[in-house]
């Protein structure tokens, strides 16, 4: 029986195998908060039986079946644990530049990598690529791989969807009651909010397409294609799956080819360490959870800073405090005894254990998504980009509470916010309730992706909204409304003109008739 079924279950895989599709994941961006994301939904796929072949700064520490990588490695400078407090308030001060230049520009400049010039030159054709993902965040260029290719596209987002992506996927922006994500609002907006929210919406857009425009010759040079505007590319892609779900960013009206898949990258990240499992085991009082991702070097920020943070972690005692520190010996002197610092810890497993009581976090979109998904309530001091957004959003879910930026921090509001979120139990209570509504879905997020992927690969680009059709002009109905106007005004105008007439008859018509019969009787009167 035992070699029926094993029989039976290696029929069913080589099937799989067999039927699969030969799928090119291109992922240039060297963030590794980004990847997490992506490498779930790649090893995802390999795992269904379809070929994968990955473009990627991080391979994997152990290989496995239907996944080959195109190894970026070391082609770009380092950004993991590498942002200093400068770097921070720079990228915060001019964002949208900083964004679609780092993120934008020199990522498009590896087209010029030796193994992504032989990709572009030599695609396999033994399969060849069935369909393309691509990352969607400040590197268009690489939209470019699925009109080369001929194949359907799928784009990935690691936030909400991006402002500047709603008319480039017909979806409607609302916004209305939709915030864009460098904003501070809620989706309960005030008219002066609404208005800026309006002004924004403009502004960024413009922003973005003017400075990822100059991606066009990188376009032209690398797959010889005639690009008129890097934007013409988003045109092909046929599936959005977006890093959001309406329990925690709201709910919005969404085209069926944007597909919400938050939390996608949430795992099991590993055992701790025995020192770690230790301490936690033994943090009876509780324990706080503090890191500021992936990049930033919380030890470069002033050492002012640091010491208002340690006695605020000092009064909190016996209460122990988790500290992710890339270099330890960058601290300054005086770190409690209360406070354990490592270079990285398995963030999941830190967030689930029982007695982590609160995680102090700048607010990025996926440590917060792992933080709901724990239960584990937040004090968010945001640094930049949507990270803000996101730390108000928690607080007006009542799961949170913000310091508003890294110059708001003093001694005695840390320590406020740490012990409102350790004492006040409806922190608690609401975001396990959060947790719930996150996590209750017919299906995983992996799964949900791995199905709308397939579909497209199946049925290519039958999801894309009419919208992309039409001009902007008729996609906002203003030729609709200036038609109206001009039938209004049209009708306007000939009643106007009728009411001139007749008051003019009634007047002058009537005076005249009076002189009329006037001067008839003066003349009767002669005779």
């Amino acid at each position: 029986m035992r070699v029926l079924l094993s029989v039976l279950l290696a029929i069913l895989a080589c099937d799989q195998i067999a039927n699969g599709y030969r799928i090119l994941g291109v992922f240039p961006l060297n963030g590794k908060s980004h990847w997490v994301m992506m490498e779930q939904l790649m090893k995802g796929l390999a795992s269904r039986g379809h070929q994968v072949d990955v473009i990627t700064h991080f391979p994997l520490k152990k290989p496995i079946p239907n996944y080959t990588e195109i190894n970026l490695a070391g082609s770009l400078p380092q950004v993991m644990n590498n942002l200093t407090a400068d770097d921070v308030r720079r990228f915060d001060s001019s964002s949208k530049y900083m964004l679609t230049y780092l993120a934008g520009t020199k990522i498009c400049e590896l087209l010029n990598h030796p193994k992504l010039k032989d990709l572009v030159e030599n695609p396999p054709q033994d399969p060849p690529y069935d369909i393309v993902i691509v990352e969607l965040f400040a590197a268009p260029c690489y939209l470019a791989f699925g009109r080369h290719l001929g194949v359907p596209m799928v784009g990935t987002v690691t936030s909400a969807l991006h402002s500047w992506l709603d008319n480039l996927s017909g979806n409607p922006p609302s916004l209305a009651f939709v915030p864009n994500l460098f904003s501070t609002f809620t989706q309960q907006m005030s008219f002066k909010e609404r208005l800026i929210n309006v002004l924004m919406f403009f502004g960024v857009n413009t922003q973005i397409n003017h400075y990822t425009n100059s991606q066009t010759h990188y376009v032209k040079e690398s797959f010889g294609l005639d690009v008129r505007h890097i934007t013409e590319l988003h045109r092909d892609i046929s599936l959005y799956l977006v890093n959001s779900h309406h329990s925690l960013n709201g709910i919005r009206p969404m085209t069926p080819s944007v597909v919400e898949i938050g939390g996608l990258h949430l795992r099991d990240d590993g055992h701790l360490e025995p020192e770690v499992q230790k301490w936690l085991d033994e943090s009876e009082h509780g324990c706080v959870y503090f890191t500021f991702g992936s990049m930033v070097r919380i030890e470069s920020f002033s050492k002012k800073l640091m010491q208002q943070m340690y006695r605020s972690f000092e009064k909190i005692a016996p209460v122990r405090v988790l500290m992710k520190i890339a270099k330890k010996e960058d601290l300054p002197p005086g770190l409690p005894k209360n406070v354990m610092t490592q270079s990285w810890f398995p963030q999941m497993s830190v967030l689930k254990h029982k007695n982590t009581r609160a995680f102090i976090t700048h607010g990025g979109l996926m440590g917060t998504q792992e933080a709901i998904a724990c239960g584990v309530p937040m004090i968010g001091i945001p640094l930049f980009a949507d990270q803000r957004i996101n730390i108000n959003n928690y607080v007006n879910k009542k799961v949170a509470i913000s310091l508003k930026s890294i110059d708001d921090v003093t001694e005695e509001k840390l320590t406020s916010a740490l012990n409102t979120i350790l004492k006040d139990p409806s922190y608690r209570e609401n975001i396990q309730q959060l947790s719930k509504l996150f996590l209750d879905r017919p299906m995983s997020a992996l799964n949900t992706s791995i199905y709308w992927v397939e579909y497209v690969a199946k049925y290519g680009n039958v999801l894309q909204s009419p919208a992309l059709q039409l001009y902007w002009w008729q996609w906002n109905l203003l030729d609709i409304f200036a038609f109206i106007f001009a039938v209004i005004a049209t009708v306007l105008y000939i009643a106007l003109y009728i009411l001139r007439k007749l008051k003019n008859y009634l007047l002058f018509g009537s005076r005249a008739c009076a002189n009329k019969s006037g001067a008839a009787l003066k003349s009767k009167k002669n005779k």
